[in-house]
């Protein structure tokens, strides 16, 4: 234990006239350090206790970090909610074991829902359906659909078979898990993101290193006839109109709230604002004392110093991968705004056109439908 320091006069020896402030004021405590630990199976185990005990933990997906909680015990769901901040109608996905627990969450499952599980599960892929009668309503939304995932990261799996059992022995359980971060704002790729979002007021951060992917799931909704893109992700859309063997509609009106589909997301503290090259060149040589830092492809940008920019490839698995922590270290530098500057417009670029359009939101709201 480190000793007091005395911060009294200088001349102990002589009675102090006010004593009450002769000393400086007791220092408050540090905040408690985030409850991070290496993914090994004592705490795997650790992770799935705290789980069936209506707790809430942090682990990896290959996507992004999951703040995941029992999906059967909506109490638990709730605090996810709180935690995050998150509105009570804005659905979570839950994370199953294996493709077999369906049926436990889902009350009509058609088989083009068969067909993409056996095709891309595990993996970053969500299933919207039509939700079994005992799913709680927090887990919907209060929505008569349900998103449902078999994630692939190693951690995930083993703490979803810890947690629901495996063979014989499983249990029709699953994890309902947003990202694990602030409502609205970017997406955790790492342990020590979540622990700055959250310090220790998460039960367990389970540290699987980096998310291999770095966005979010793609999610097709089957609950009706028509198949639905709702949100662009890690699976092209493409493949799954491959292995569907039709077009995938846009959402309407009448589509399932999904996660992800707010105007303004995944959206550092800082302004974002999306522009060609020439645009980012003109902004930082007229930015009037704002202080501006920069995501740019291939090249970086001159008369920024190398904190106040990343520089990101023209590939988009790699610009997917390093996005968030490349506008999470941007957002750390103090940056007023963010210039980004625009990815290619094609099909391979969906997602990641996606996540910066609505990191723009409250920079862009032009740009919005």
């Amino acid at each position: 234990m480190q000793e007091e320091t005395n911060v009294g006069p200088d001349f102990p020896s002589e009675p102090a006239l006010a004593p009450a402030a002769a000393t400086a004021p007791a220092a408050l405590p540090p905040p408690e350090p985030p409850h991070i630990v290496a993914a090994s199976d004592e705490a795997i185990a650790r992770a799935a206790a705290l789980l069936r005990d209506g707790e809430v933990v942090a682990f990896p997906t290959e996507t992004v970090y999951g703040l995941g909680a029992d999906a059967a015990n909506a109490d638990a769901v709730a605090k996810i909610f709180k935690l995050k901040g998150r509105p009570a109608d804005h659905p979570v996905i839950v994370h199953m074991a294996s493709a077999d627990a369906l049926d436990r969450f889902a009350r009509e499952v058609p088989e083009s829902a068969r067909r993409l599980a056996r095709a891309f599960w595990p993996g970053p892929l969500t299933l919207v359906l039509k939700r079994a009668p005992d799913v709680p309503d927090v887990v919907t939304g209060g929505q008569d659909t349900v998103g449902l995932r078999v994630p692939s990261h190693p951690v995930a799996h083993a703490l979803l078979a810890a947690f629901c059992g495996s063979g014989e022995e499983q249990r029709l359980a699953g994890v309902a898990a947003p990202s694990a971060n602030k409502f609205g704002r970017v997406s955790p790729t790492t342990a020590e993101h979540v622990g700055a979002d959250f310090g220790a007021s998460v039960a367990l951060i389970l540290d699987g290193g980096a998310a291999t992917v770095g966005i979010e799931s793609t999610i097709v909704d089957l609950s009706s006839d028509t198949p639905r893109l709702l949100r662009p992700g890690a699976v092209p859309t493409a493949a799954i109109e491959q292995t569907l063997g039709g077009t995938l509609a846009l959402p309407d009106t009448q589509a399932p709230r999904a996660p992800g589909r707010h105007a303004s997301h995944y959206a550092p503290r800082a302004q974002v604002k999306l522009m060609t090259r020439r645009e980012m060149l003109e902004t930082v040589g007229s930015h009037k004392g704002r202080r501006v830092a920069a995501l740019a492809l291939e090249v970086p940008v001159p008369r920024l110093p190398p904190a106040l920019q990343r520089v990101v490839p023209v590939v988009a698995g790699k610009y997917a991968h390093e996005l968030y922590a490349a506008l999470r270290a941007l957002d750390a530098s103090g940056a007023d705004v963010i210039l980004v500057e625009q990815p290619p417009q094609t099909a391979s670029w969906a997602a990641v056109n996606d996540r910066l359009r609505r990191a723009a939101g409250r920079g862009n709201l032009d740009d919005e439908p």
